[in-house]
């Protein structure tokens, strides 16, 4: 989640000359040195029933902004500033986006905070706490609070698919496309290409891609700085990216890409 201490003059320097040009390589490496941030921030909001990789998109965005917003002449740490940005994106997200039927902004913001509520009152009380005590909690009228857990029930719509325990909804019944078909054509493309690469750069991809480890993560078990894994990422991934070009033109797909922060991860 944290920046290595030996990288943050770096970064900070970075940062400096990032706002000075907007070099967009800069942008990207200083996105990706802080995405276990990102990552880390977006755990936290989980148990609200949102799929984890959305929570990491929405989280990657907050970052993004956090890195083209950021004034290092302020003199107030990135992660600092980038933790504000980011669960400010992760809160808007859920009082916007997360609502089946629209409610007003402020039932919106008072269910998020019963929620909160419920859980510390439920392990303090040793049972589920009633509507005044969770009057008292938050600050709110009881019949705003249970407008609020009312509303709540749009919080989440059901699938039309949706079937009682003892029925199977249609959806179970429909066949899916096998998404592992085009994870082997891409595999058939890039192995040869692989095979040209250093030792070591085909490591710390096998680290990234297969293993799912951070940067900061695969620094410590190679022995180098994080910002070099990111340089030697960055490396291979061009020339895959050029020796692939050929099998990817006109198609959608990037190959053998690191996981651009605006989408999920």
């Amino acid at each position: 989640m944290t920046v290595e201490v030996r990288d943050r003059d770096e970064l900070r320097a970075m940062f400096v000359e990032f706002a000075r040009d907007r070099d967009e390589t800069l942008r990207a490496s200083l996105i990706e040195a802080h995405i276990g941030l990102a990552e880390h921030l977006a755990r936290r909001f989980t148990h609200r029933g949102e799929p984890y990789d959305d929570l990491v998109q929405v989280s990657s965005l907050g970052l993004i902004k956090a890195v083209d917003r950021f004034d290092p002449d302020r003199g107030v740490e990135f992660t600092t500033y980038a933790t504000k940005t980011i669960l400010g994106e992760l809160k808007r997200h859920f009082r916007d986006k997360g609502w089946a039927i629209r409610a007003p902004r402020r039932v919106q913001e008072l269910y998020l905070h019963l929620g909160q509520a419920i859980g510390q009152l439920s392990q303090e009380l040793g049972r589920s706490p009633t509507i005044k005590e969770l009057a008292v909690e938050t600050g709110a009228s009881e019949d705003d609070v249970i407008e609020a857990l009312e509303a709540g029930q749009a919080y989440r719509s059901a699938s039309l698919d949706s079937a009682g325990p003892d029925e199977e909804g249609l959806g179970a019944r429909l066949g899916v496309e096998d998404e592992r078909f085009g994870d082997a054509e891409w595999r058939a493309v890039l192995l040869p290409h692989m095979e040209l690469l250093a030792e070591r750069d085909r490591e710390i991809l096998r680290l990234r891609f297969v293993d799912g480890l951070t940067q900061s993560e695969i620094a410590g078990r190679i022995g180098i700085s994080q910002m070099h894994v990111s340089r030697l990422l960055t490396r291979s991934l061009n020339a895959l990216r050029q020796a692939c070009a050929p099998a990817v033109e006109g198609r959608a797909g990037v190959v053998a890409k690191e996981p651009d922060p605006s989408e999920s991860d």
